[in-house]
């Protein structure tokens, strides 16, 4: 793992200089303690609570096991010993030194309800997302400025829609990617699901149906870049709507699924205002789904989402870098849809539809021209990309692109 340059480092070695608090979190085996033992320097102290005598001492002293005078103490994996939320806010409340203490979490600890306390002000939150395709190969997260910029390659040969696939069922969980075959990969991404399902979900909420839940993780990844209907997933499953809603707010609060909100600033009154739904990882999701990739070509709806999920990933991570983006879709009542809305902070938005074929023809702009034409207001700049399986940039009409899927990573 420690051969992958993560992006994120920096963001959290600059918030270490200002925060007095830093929390990097995200689903488990995604690289955090590597990531924190990377920055560690002579005068940090490390606490892993994976560790049982670490974990001990912990519990019984949380008082004690926090103190830390100088330097930066990380305590990985926070959320095993909740209690040391409220030891850290006494000590930080009390000493602004900024980079006392880095945790790293495999669940949102903003979610836990345990944590009464708040930390708005001297927290800084970080979330370490599974490999990108761009630092598996060491390139630099250039997508949103250059798309922003209408700087686009003319060619990026190499990867159509096959070879995309096989890094969408490759994933980018880093002990995943370097497995040999795709079988392998398969066996680890369940093991690593039944081992989430029964030993870390105990750390965030009560679950009393593990079987119910493990069927629950297949259906969410089924709607993976869908707007979910609640009820047919309750029948299925004989939940009732209360306690399928707690179950996917668990899973959620352990990174395994993601929402993506709706862009609403509009006055238009026919917006819609549901969330989109995406599992975090698609190395994940094929092998909880058993799919596999000489069936994908033959299926478009499975192909569509596999290709939209993979690419939200990608899209996230590099939002998750600069805070000036932020990341939304966008749907009415007239089904006019588009997959992802980039807005930056001057108002200036990025629309991306998303299309698994090697061609892209003037129908995939219509919802992007409509956008562009009817809800574009103030002379705000609007940009509409669709990412397709080509090897081309082509232009088709103001500020209007079909640009290649690799152009997210190289």
């Amino acid at each position: 793992m420690s051969s992958f340059s993560r992006w994120r480092t920096q963001n959290i070695k600059d918030a270490l200089n200002v925060r007095r608090v830093v929390v990097v979190s995200g689903s488990r085996q995604t690289g955090k303690t590597t990531i924190a033992k990377h920055i560690m320097d002579k005068s940090s102290i490390f606490r892993p609570l994976d560790v049982n005598a670490v974990y001990e001492a912990a519990v019984n002293d949380p008082t004690g096991f926090v103190k830390n005078d100088s330097g930066t103490m990380i305590i990985d994996e926070i959320q095993k010993v909740k209690k040391l939320i409220n030891e850290i806010k006494y000590i930080v409340d009390n000493n602004n030194r900024p980079g006392q203490y880095l945790l790293t979490g495999s669940a949102n600890i903003n979610s836990l309800p345990e944590i009464s306390e708040s930390m708005a002000g001297r927290i800084k939150n970080i979330r370490l997302r599974p490999l990108t395709q761009g630092e598996i190969l060491g390139t630099n997260p250039v997508f949103l400025e250059k798309a922003f910029s209408m700087d686009f390659p003319k060619q990026i040969p190499g990867y159509d829609k096959n070879e995309i696939f096989k890094l969408a069922f490759r994933g980018g969980f880093p002990e995943a990617v370097q497995l040999a075959n795709q079988k392998e990969r398969n066996d680890w991404h369940n093991d690593y699901l039944t081992t989430l399902i029964k030993n870390d979900l105990k750390n965030v909420a009560n679950i009393n149906r593990q079987d119910a839940l493990k069927d629950l993780v297949g259906v969410l990844a089924s709607w993976s870049g869908k707007f979910m209907d609640i009820s047919p997933i309750c029948s299925s499953l004989g939940l009732s709507r209360p306690t399928t809603l707690s179950y996917i707010n668990a899973l959620e609060t352990l990174f395994l699924f993601d929402r993506v909100a709706p862009w609403i600033k509009t006055d238009y009154d026919r917006v819609g205002r549901n969330h989109k739904h995406y599992i975090s990882d698609t190395g994940l999701m094929t092998a909880i789904l058993g799919w596999k990739q000489e069936d994908m070509l033959l299926d478009v709806d499975r192909s569509g989402k596999l290709m939209e999920t993979y690419i939200f990933q990608e899209l996230a991570a590099q939002v998750d870098l600069d805070s000036s983006y932020s990341l939304y879709q966008y749907r009415d009542r007239e089904k006019r849809e588009i997959d992802f809305l980039v807005e930056r902070e001057d108002g200036a938005i990025l629309g991306i539809e998303v299309k698994a074929s090697h061609s892209a023809t003037s129908d995939d702009f219509k919802h992007l021209r409509w956008f562009q034409e009817k809800i574009i207001k103030d002379n705000k700049t609007f940009i509409g990309l669709v990412l397709y399986s080509g090897d081309q940039t082509l232009s088709f009409g103001k500020n209007l692109f079909a640009v290649p899927t690799a152009a997210l990573w190289l």
